[in-house]
């Protein structure tokens, strides 16, 4: 798995590692934070997050343009000084008036800037690296691993945000109730209900101090609105952290990978051999890769209801505590014991010596023992917050990465005079298993909606029947499957088949097709108080299906045009 990889590949992993901790960091609780601190209904909030969403995976688009003109390490390091100063806005407390949403936006808008400098290409560094025929065999592994890698970054940091959350509330006297927010600003609103006003004042009586209890209904409302908000600004601190730590794994493993930070004029330039193509093969590859991207849309629309749809779900349809076995979901530091196990028993069968294997069942055993214990000693039920969730898909990627690995390997390997190359799926081919494999991901959830009254009616006095959390976990579990088969593919695929003067416009435009299945996810929040609940979930499963059947009619121009 791991053996005969470059060393620049850990580097460049290890570096998106610590960005997309902080990134996600701040994505787990941001759409929470629009409606707490300014009250703002769905479809206004899930305009704001898509729109982010789409200008952050466009921007590549214009980074890559820039890379093949002046180097991609250039636009690396520029785009993390953006995105530092773009998270250190984003702390600041501010009113919930116009300055507070305009200096909001214009934190986005460097986050958006500086990612899009940084992420595509760093990715097309590692590509680089597998220009190499040493290592060109690999590629689909590396960028397999570069996606586990930078997942674990993800899967903390739901729990860091929910920590420092719950650390900031506590020190003023508070904890975290899902309902408050918006019962809150419905009464300073002036809209809210007798049930409504006496559900609020029951939930103020649960906070722990005696000196926030005692407040006026009103005063209380102010002031958890004021605090939550401000507990979330320290959350989004985390991402400057996380960046000065991945720049400093950059620049301390830079020689490990300062040979594939060529593009394609600073090869020539140095006299490096540069791959020529016929200006047909040049147009055939552009044109199979613009039939990729057009697939991936609706994956990424469905994909990114983590934070908005899915996040509803969790708060309003799903049961705010856990007992039995699932719970153990809900500790990070089970999930990172389990994660680890996996790799250490995969170790026990491609290690080579003896010794070897006898380490790493035994490092197993420990790394069980370990979860075991720390299961043992929860509570029996404990409570949830909604953005807890979000930490399962990246989970599952690390988890299921080596699985993932495994299989195609042994596809691989299954070579006759039909398949002299293995039975492998191609990459377009993955990615439209994929698109099945989301569209089932959301029959999960409709079956999970049956019965269950609109997000209309919630807003009265209706109450939902609260489901286990089992159901997102298992929704998760899938759209993983779909992702793997997805995303690390496409990129792999990008970095293989962009002609070699447009690799970073290519890389970009992965990304641009990212950038509208972003915008296109706001579409459930715009339909979630117009339609049933589960008439969201069949929309999104639907599309996913109908984009699967479109990239297998398109399968056998795009493997022509890319050989």
């Amino acid at each position: 798995m791991f053996k005969g990889q470059p060393k620049g590949l850990y580097a460049l992993a290890l570096a998106n590692t610590g960005e997309r901790f902080g990134y996600y960091t701040m994505l787990a609780i941001f759409m929470l934070f629009l409606q707490a601190k300014f009250g703002w209904e769905q479809a206004a909030a899930s305009q704001l997050y898509a729109i982010f969403l789409a200008v952050v995976y466009f921007m590549p688009v214009v980074g890559g343009w820039l890379a093949d003109k002046i180097g991609y390490g250039k636009c690396v390091v520029t785009g993390v000084c953006i995105m530092f100063l773009g998270y250190v806005l984003l702390t600041i407390p501010t009113a919930a008036n116009g300055f507070g949403i305009a200096l909001m936006i214009g934190a986005l808008l460097l986050i958006a800037l500086g990612t899009g400098l940084f992420k595509g290409n760093l990715q097309v560094m590692i590509g680089n690296l597998y220009d190499d025929p040493k290592y060109a065999s690999r590629r689909d592994a590396a960028f397999s691993l570069f996606y586990m890698a930078i997942n674990i970054g993800a899967m903390f940091a739901p729990f860091a945000a929910t920590a420092i959350t719950n650390r900031f509330l506590a020190k003023s006297g508070l904890i975290y109730k899902a309902d408050i927010p918006a019962l809150a600003h419905q009464l300073l609103n002036s809209t809210i209900t007798p049930e409504n006003t006496s559900r609020l004042a029951e939930l103020q009586t649960q906070m722990p101090d005696a000196s926030v209890t005692a407040m006026s209904l009103s005063d209380f409302s102010n002031y958890y609105i004021e605090h939550l908000s401000s507990s979330y600004n320290m959350g989004f601190a985390v991402a400057c952290v996380s960046l000065i730590l991945s720049m400093a794994i950059y620049f301390a493993c830079r020689p490990w990978f300062k040979h594939a930070d060529v593009n394609a004029k600073q090869a020539a330039a140095s006299n490096a051999p540069v791959a020529e193509l016929t200006p047909q093969q040049t147009r055939e590859r552009v044109v199979a890769l613009c039939m990729v991207f057009a697939v991936v849309i609706f994956f990424w629309m469905a994909f990114h209801q983590n934070g908005q749809s899915l996040t509803w779900f969790a708060r309003d349809y799903t049961q705010a505590t856990v007992s039995g076995w699932p719970k153990a979901g809900f500790n990070i530091w089970i999930l990172a014991l389990l994660a680890a196990s996996i790799y250490t028993f995969f170790g026990i069968f491609q290690s080579e010596k003896g010794t070897a294997k006898v380490v790493c069942g035994l490092v197993t055993a420990a790394l069980w023992a370990g979860a075991w214990s720390i299961y043992n000693g929860m509570p029996s039920i404990i409570d949830i917050q909604p953005q807890l969730f979000q930490q399962f898909n990246p989970f599952f990627v690390v988890f299921l990465t080596p699985v993932i690995m495994a299989i195609f390997s042994a596809l691989a390997a299954k070579k006759d005079e039909n398949h002299p190359e293995g039975r492998e799926p191609s990459a377009p081919m993955k990615i439209g298993i994929g698109m099945f494999v989301a569209a089932i991901g959301y029959l999960i959830m409709i079956f999970a909606s049956i019965g269950q009254p609109s997000p209309a009616a919630l807003s009265g006095t209706v109450s939902p029947d609260p489901v286990v959390p089992t159901f997102l976990m298992g929704t998760y579990l899938v759209l993983t499957f779909a992702e793997l088969l997805l995303s690390p593919m496409g990129i792999s695929f990008v970095s293989k088949v962009a002609p070699p003067k447009m690799k970073g416009l290519m890389m970009g435009l992965w990304f641009a097709a990212s950038a509208i299945g972003n915008y296109l996810s706001s579409i459930p929040g715009l339909l979630w108080m117009r339609v049933p609940l589960w008439a969201n979930w069949a929309i999104l499963s639907i599309l996913c299906a109908i984009a699967g059947l479109i990239m297998f009619s398109m399968l056998r121009r795009i493997n022509a045009a890319t050989k």
